[in-house]
């Protein structure tokens, strides 16, 4: 059977240039990088080539941080906590403002935050285009707000957000920025610097990278409370042996992410834009978001009269991997945070599908998987029809 995967907001496939430069390290070059005998020492040079690369592809200076950590997860953590210990605690401010939209990394650990430690959290709505308005941040903010957090793109319809005015709200009210990159870096320039940001979170599996393996930016002279604790390593900012081999794939797969901008915006969004086309074709579908101000890859379709668990299950059936949303919420399949945040809650018969495309991905699997959809639409609604029944027959 023919296998196409377009949930690459999920996850990518490793670029196979950074598999063959990731082996050395992970069974010839294995040494520990603090040890102080050859297999250590060994390591020093790739660690330091890779280090750069992350730098030079970040848009970071070499005063700032980059701290490398396990995922973009562990990245959004430690500053939501960090910022705790450093700004709130016992101190006047006593805010955190985001959106309603970011990613469950974001959401879970503010929750904990405003539930545990009694943290006041303000969700700025969003748009009918599923982003926020800077306006709405402008008058959320005040002198008690300790951080604002706005994802640059988001992972379920790629809409790309406002940071650089709304970092630059932040600090005119002597507030923090922490973005999740996650679903920017490798798909959109992303220059940390140029954008004014504080904090910045990203994952390298996202831009076909290894997984296990992501990072934080921290800019010039802020501080930030450690999470990880045990050792000196990364600047005595994060405790843990480092991961060479994940280290040197990561910043690989950058620089190769960051070449194929162009193929990007050009090849992938005139793929993405034929595919969302003919889904468009099928009745009572649309798709969330101004294709022009989203990221080139990334589809969120609206269809009315299939439920989403059953869209799945018969793509899956038939070669095609998608989903209905972020992965880190797949359990709950029937619920859309972004769809309920523009006011289009699916209910059992009304489902958001994510189709996420990659530079691995033909104009030909493309072709298929439209047809794929639009039988699958068809056949969904014929079964709802043939089954639909009403409460008083009962």
């Amino acid at each position: 059977m023919r296998e196409i995967y377009l949930d690459n907001n999920a996850t990518t496939m490793i670029d196979p240039e950074v598999f063959n430069l990731m082996q050395p390290f992970l069974q010839q070059t294995y040494g520990n990088p603090n040890s102080l005998h050859r297999f250590g020492q060994a390591t020093h040079k790739a660690l330091n080539e890779a280090l750069n690369k992350l730098y030079d592809g970040l848009g970071a200076s070499e005063l700032d941080d980059i701290i490398v950590t396990s995922c973009a997860t562990e990245s959004i953590n430690w500053v939501m906590k960090g910022i705790y210990f450093d700004e709130i605690l016992n101190k006047e401010k006593n805010e955190i403002i985001t959106s309603s939209v970011e990613h469950p990394a974001v959401l879970a650990s503010l929750n904990f935050l405003e539930k545990k430690l009694g943290v006041k959290v303000t969700y700025l709505p969003v748009n009918s285009e599923g982003t926020c308005n800077v306006e709405d941040l402008k008058d959320a903010i005040s002198d008690k707000t300790a951080l604002v957090n706005i994802m640059w793109a988001n992972n379920e319809t790629g809409m790309i957000f406002p940071i650089k005015e709304c970092a630059s709200i932040a600090h005119e009210h002597n507030a923090l920025f922490h973005t999740d990159a996650t679903q920017a870096v490798g798909k959109i320039r992303v220059n940390f610097k140029e954008v004014g940001v504080d904090y910045a979170s990203f994952s390298a599996h996202k831009f076909h990278g290894p997984k296990g393996v992501g990072g934080l930016y921290i800019r010039q002279g802020l501080k930030l409370t450690s999470l990880l604790h045990g050792g000196e390593h990364m600047g005595g900012r994060r405790s843990g042996t480092l991961n060479v081999a994940g280290i040197v794939g990561m910043a690989e797969a950058l620089r190769l992410a960051n070449l194929m901008l162009n193929y990007e915006n050009s090849h992938i969004r005139k793929l993405r834009d034929k595919l969302e086309d003919e889904i468009l074709k099928i009745d009572d579908v649309s798709v969330i978001g101004n294709r022009d101000n989203r990221v080139p890859n990334t589809i969120l379709a609206s269809i009315k009269g299939v439920e989403g668990e059953a869209m799945l299950w018969d793509l899956n059936k038939n070669g095609i991997a998608a989903s209905t949303g972020s992965a880190c919420a797949s359990e709950a399949l029937e619920s859309n945070p972004i769809m309920e945040a523009i006011g289009a809650a699916p209910d059992l018969a009304h489902t958001a599908l994510r189709l996420s495309l990659s530079r691995f991905n033909t104009e030909d699997e493309i072709d298929f998987a439209a047809e794929q959809i639009k039988k699958a639409a068809n056949r969904l609604r014929e079964i709802s029809s043939t089954y639909a029944y009403s409460p008083k027959e009962m």
